[in-house]
């Protein structure tokens, strides 16, 4: 093992801030937690290919068994090979069959107030209904279906009908463009398209039936499209080709065996957001997937399925929604809600409204979304009772530990644990997280690596890092991870497996601390050179937090010609804070010295986000640097950008 010191002086991240803050789990918590304690930690040290195998048999019903755990030619894996399984039947039918169809897996809020209550054998009867509709428009087994749908029941439906029956689904976020939509539809080839006339969106309908059309005049694979009616708008129809989902399942049987999946068939595909040129479609198989998004969701999230209700905030066009919405809880059984709209719509309290009228326990959102409710104050979730909640999760982007501490305070009551994972698309479940029952956490930290996954930090050489800042690999296959790139198989080579010999590394920086915890520190390409001193944006934007008057800040690097970056920070305050600037140039200098005082902040109102609340950082570094603005249509508020761009160009003439 390497010595400390050698790590420090090949740091591929400086690693800067510290957090001495702890909280261990509670005496109540402990005592109904599903692990206290390291067991499941050392059963997987001994033998992780035996643990997840245990995990597999004792969370999953195989229709038939595996003859090999794990068959591994790096980097391609194949996991649980020769057994069969259906992963509908897993998350529908079991369940039934015991006993507990009556059980709710879905308390539907529509963002008007409508409500469904959808029951384990409703949804068991509207999957069979969809499979069989499928199989009349000429789907089989190793088709792609499209999805371009609202957060409405039926994308869960539509999800599991084909899984059902072994067709692959390509699941688009409903607030991407038309021509995002038809980029992946022509890239998977995919027969059926299923979408919605429209949806509701800050007490309008949003319609996403004009932009399917759009999509299909260029997608020459689509014969059918199916359309949910939500936003009762008005929409152009293609006779022969465009299909009511109303009529079709009105006529359509409840019965549609569950059809047996050889264990590495293909389940889903899910094209990566954000990159240029032609889309990845990350491609995910059935059982290895499975088990890994079950165990998950079980352990990190403490699951009592009869009496939890847990709500993940996320949209099932992301990977949160595919794994921590559809399959994952309803392989367990649980009890959730999905809510339609914004969180502002028609009051600033509608999650917390929505906590307290389904009695919420669990609650997994974005750190975004958290910096968003600090912005808008504590007196907002204070208007309702959140007695119910147990336990907090976050998702999605490293959480500073100011946002941690409020998220701890305002919306846990000071009682509940908070689980910090991290994961991407291509890693398909929760990779890094505290287990609540047994993990001390740390306020920002994600703590370790959860039992079964094995990762380890280096610097550029390629050299382990012990304690210090580094990029972050993983070094042993999982069952939930990526089979590749659809029909890239050279791109999943260069994209994953290149930069350090064998080793999986998709882009994220860490840092581990004295006591081994890991802390995330976002991509590596939003790392700044400052003056030789390589400095994660994400300290910066925590530094930033930290300060009473500061709901949310982004930061970037801009061309310096002195310092080869410059830092250059954007910052929303606190409603109803005022603050000088030098003042919080100061701050960050105090939280974690002079090399990380930010040469420019601007006061914003907002920043440039995607409708699923990712920070456009491409953008703020072309406001920074003068650039032209490129593609902003994915952006929830194009307006935006020609404010900050303003702002800049007033700073620039002073």
């Amino acid at each position: 093992m390497a010595e400390a010191g050698d790590n420090e002086r090949h740091d591929a991240i400086d690693a800067l801030m510290e957090e001495s803050r702890t909280f261990p789990p509670s005496e109540d918590f402990k005592a109904n937690a599903l692990v206290v304690g390291t067991y499941l930690y050392d059963e997987a040290a001994e033998d992780d290919e035996a643990f997840w195998a245990r995990q597999s048999a004792d969370l999953l019903d195989w229709a038939e068994p595996w003859d090999t755990i794990l068959d591994w030619e790096l980097p391609y894996s194949k996991w649980f090979t020769g057994g069969k399984l259906n992963v509908s039947y897993n998350c529908l039918d079991r369940h039934v069959l015991a006993g507990r169809g009556d059980r709710v897996a879905f308390h539907w809020e529509g963002e008007p107030g409508d409500t469904r209550t959808i029951t384990y054998g409703d949804l068991l009867d509207e999957v069979c209904q969809f499979s069989n509709v499928l199989k009349d428009l000429g789907v089989e087994r190793g088709d792609r279906v499209n999805i371009y749908l609202p957060m409405i029941p039926e994308a869960a439906v539509a999800m599991l009908a084909c899984a059902r029956i072994g067709a692959a689904h390509s699941v688009v976020f409903g607030g991407f463009s038309a021509q995002s939509l038809a980029d992946r539809i022509n890239d998977a080839e995919a027969k059926v398209l299923v979408t919605a006339d429209g949806s509701y969106r800050r007490g309008s309908v949003f319609p996403l039936k004009p932009a399917a059309d759009e999509a299909c005049t260029n997608a020459p694979s689509i014969e059918h499209v199916v359309v949910v009616k939500r936003g009762g708008n008005d929409v152009e129809w293609v006779e022969g080709r465009d299909k009511w989902y109303h009529d079709l399942i009105d006529g359509a049987s409840t019965e549609c065996p569950a059809e047996p999946m050889d264990s590495e068939q293909l389940l889903f595909l899910l094209y990566t957001s954000g990159t240029t040129g032609k889309p990845k479609g990350i491609m995910h198989t059935t059982g290895g997937y499975l088990t890994h998004v079950t165990y998950t969701h079980k352990y990190v999230f403490d699951l009592h399925p009869e009496s939890d209700v847990f709500w993940c905030t996320a949209d099932v066009g992301w990977i949160t929604g595919h794994s921590y919405i559809v399959y994952g809880p309803l392989s367990n059984g649980a009890t959730q809600v999905m809510y339609e709209g914004v969180p502002n719509h028609p009051g600033n309290d509608r999650f917390w409204e929505i906590v307290e009228k389904y009695g919420v326990t669990i609650f997994y959102t974005a750190p975004t979304a958290i910096r968003t409710f600090m912005k808008w104050g504590a007196t907002e979730p204070a208007k309702h009772d959140l007695s119910s909640l147990r336990l907090l999760g976050t998702v999605g982007e490293p959480i500073n530990p100011e946002a941690w501490m409020w998220y701890q305070e305002h919306i846990g009551g000071g009682r509940c644990p908070i689980v910090d994972t991290w994961w991407q698309t291509e890693t398909g479940g929760i990779m890094i997280s505290p287990l609540p029952g047994a993990t001390t956490t740390k306020p920002g930290s994600a703590t370790f690596p959860l039992p079964g996954v094995s990762s380890e930090l280096i610097d550029d050489e390629g050299k382990r890092v012990d304690v210090g800042g580094g990029y972050l690999t993983l070094t042993r296959p999982w069952p939930g991870m990526l089979r590749g790139i659809w029909g890239d198989p050279e791109r999943y080579l260069e994209t994953y497996w290149s930069r350090f010999e064998g080793r999986y590394f998709a882009g994220d920086g860490a840092k581990l601390d004295d006591d081994g915890y890991l802390w995330l520190l976002g991509r590596v390409d939003d790392v700044m050179n400052v003056s030789g001193h390589r400095i994660s944006t994400t300290e910066v934007e925590s530094a930033l937090v930290s300060h009473p008057a500061v709901a949310e800040a982004a930061v970037v690097g801009a061309a310096d010609a002195t310092t080869g970056q410059a830092i250059i920070a954007y910052v929303i305050l606190r409603g109803g804070q005022d603050v000088d600037v030098e003042s919080l140039r100061s701050h960050v200098a105090g939280e974690i010295g002079a090399i990380a005082k930010p040469k420019m902040i601007f006061i914003t109102p907002d920043l440039p986000k995607t409708r699923s609340g990712k920070i456009m950082r491409r953008l703020l570094r072309d406001v920074a640097e003068g650039r032209n603005i490129g593609d902003t249509t994915t952006l929830a508020d194009e307006s935006i950008v020609d404010e900050l761009r303003a702002r800049a160009a007033i700073s620039t003439d002073d």
